[in-house]
Formats: C-alpha cells, structure tokens, sequence
C-alpha cells in the first residue's frame, strides 16, 4: 500500500550536515522548555465523556466516575501550577505553555497569568487526545476552535501547535490552511528545526522529545526525581559538547501533575539551575526559536 504523503518518512534529514543556527550570544543549545497544560482536557466520565483517561499514576481503571483520577489531574491546576510558574521566575527563564483548549477555557486564569509572565501559550488540541483517524471536517473545526478560545482568553493567538501522541494525515495541511502558525511539534526525529513542504509552500517543523520529558515518571515506578535531572542535565551536556561546532536545540517536556509535586520539582529547580549556569544555552518559547530559525536559516530557494 503507498502511503499516503502526509505520512512519508524521512530517514536521512541533515545527513550529517545540519546548518549552524547561530543561536543568539553564540548559544551551543536553545533550550526549549514546554509545560503541556492538559487539565481539564481530558477524558472524563464525570464530565460526561463515555470513558476516562487511561495514563495516570493509579493503575486501577474504572469504567464508570473515577474521582480518583479527576482529582490527580485537579492537583495541577489547584496547587502544582503556581509552584511551577514561581520558580521559572525565581531563575528568569520564559517557556511555552501547551495547552489544550478546553483547559484554557476552564482555568482561563492560569492562561492568562502564563501570558502576564512572559510565557507563550501555544496549541496542544481542543481535548487531551490523538486526532489520528479523525475525520478532516472534525478536526477542522477542532483547531479553529482552539485557536479562538486561547486568543479571545488571552488576547494572544497561539503561534504553535502540538498534537497529543499522533497526528492525522491531514493535520499539518490544516494548520497550514488554518493560517497564522509559525511552526508545528508533531515530530520526534531530529534536535533541530527543519522545513517541510505542505500545500506548496516551506512550514517550519520544531521537533519535540519523550525521553526528556516527565512523562517518564508514569514509565517506571522506581524513577526519582533525581533521575529525571541527572538523564536530561546528561542530554543538555552532551548536546553542549556537539554544540561547540554544531549548536542543536533540546526540547524538555513538563506537565503540571507530575513536575508540580514536591519530591519531584527539585529535579527541575536543579536542571534550570544547571542550565542557566552553563553560560552556553539560550532558554526561549518555541516561538521566538522558530521566528529566530525563519530568520537565520530561511527554506530552501528563499534570501
């Protein structure tokens, strides 16, 4: 079966070549760090969805209301959040906030205090879920109604957009149609942004990254939060290394219920600490790194 061209593969990118991205200040690594702002968003019987959300830390699924779980997923907007955001500020550091639609329109508060912090808030779906299989009317209207509620909530449209696990073969054609993105994270396969050709013209790809994201907390039951720090301060140090002749970017994936507890937000406070430190990272929103990679290092045939 020929797949279709939304789904071609790519398994040569730079080929060993990539372009120098002159970072501002001669940065080794932009360092992309993106809290996904899901609460709210998921799946909920008790919010009248047929099922619940199955990725949590409690493995004990229930087909009917969980309060369980609608509680731990309550933790970060209630409390996890403000310890969050604090200590961003305590180190000076301005991040992408990912969030979905229906959290923004159900904490519309903490949006805004994203924006009155400095932080981008970008797009992460309507609701916490995959748009693969999902039927290009649908999704259409799904991504104009997320980028209407985080606009009219926080007077900015969102510049950015990331699907939750996968992404429908028609979703970068409609983001593209939808106008006003500056670039999407649905890839995982490269540690630098790249160009791609959707509906004729260049669409500016930042990748995102699961094995530096807190996500891995629900991987292994034994993973501390020491854990965490050490594997990305290690991943931070080697793209360093690489980055005395050829800079990359490193993308570190947070979620307010996870990071947002207190034996786990250590781990962050040590690896903001580490990187600030270096004197060789550029910290930005993923937007203001793709408006920097469009200027710098413009699609193929363009000055």
């Amino acid at each position: 079966m020929t797949p279709q061209p939304a789904f071609r593969r790519d398994l040569t990118g730079y080929a060993g070549r990539p372009p120098h991205p002159r970072w501002p200040d001669d940065a080794r690594v932009a360092v992309s760090l993106v809290v996904n702002f899901e609460e709210g968003s998921e799946f909920s019987v008790c919010d009248g969805d047929p099922s619940n959300e199955a990725i949590y830390e409690v493995v004990h699924r229930l087909d009917g209301p969980d309060p369980c779980i609608d509680s731990h997923f309550e933790y970060g907007t209630r409390a996890a959040w403000w310890r969050i955001m604090d200590l961003f500020d305590a180190h000076g550091v301005k991040v992408t906030v990912s969030a979905c639609g229906r959290a923004v329109e159900r904490s519309p508060e903490l949006a805004r205090d994203a924006v009155a912090r400095g932080h981008e808030v970008s797009a992460h779906g309507w609701r916490w879920q995959s748009h693969a299989g999902m039927g290009e009317t649908e999704e259409r209207r799904v991504i104009a109604r997320t980028v209407e509620t985080i606009q009219r909530v926080t007077g900015k449209r969102p510049l950015g957009w990331h699907t939750r696990s996968a992404a429908s073969a028609n979703t970068r054609r409609l983001l593209v149609e939808q106008g006003g993105f500056l670039y999407d994270s649905d890839a995982y396969n490269d540690d630098l942004p790249y160009y791609v050709a959707v509906a004729g013209r260049p669409h500016l790809v930042l990748p995102y990254a699961f094995d530096s994201n807190d996500m891995q907390f629900f991987n292994g039951s034994r993973f501390r939060g020491a854990d965490f720090a050490d594997y990305v301060i290690d991943a931070f140090d080697w793209l360093a290394r690489e980055g005395e002749t050829a800079p990359k970017m490193l993308s570190i994936g947070l979620h307010l219920r996870m990071i947002g507890r207190p034996g786990r937000i250590g781990a962050l406070d040590r690896i903001l600490s580490h990187v600030t430190g270096s004197g060789v990272a550029w910290i930005a929103p993923r937007a203001d790194i793709a408006r920097h990679w469009l200027a710098t290092v413009p699609p193929p045939g363009t000055t």
